[in-house]
């Protein structure tokens, strides 16, 4: 999807922005989308290796037979 905007989408955008928002709010809203997208990162790779680690036990406990 972000493939179909090209260049000239993503300095509309930006321009758009930095008009709402202005200058100075501009940074400080990218700085809390990164920050709200690492700790999702995080978080579904905690729940995948809880997932992983709870598949590993469940084979260990009962192994499937041949």
């Amino acid at each position: 999807m972000l493939s179909t905007i090209g260049i000239p989408g993503l300095i509309l955008i930006l321009i758009i922005a930095l008009v709402i928002f202005g200058p100075k709010k501009l940074p400080e809203l990218g700085r809390a989308t990164g920050e709200t997208l690492k700790e999702f990162k995080n978080s579904t790779r905690e729940l995948t290796e809880d997932t992983t680690e709870e598949i590993k036990e469940v084979e260990v406990v009962s192994p499937k037979q041949k």
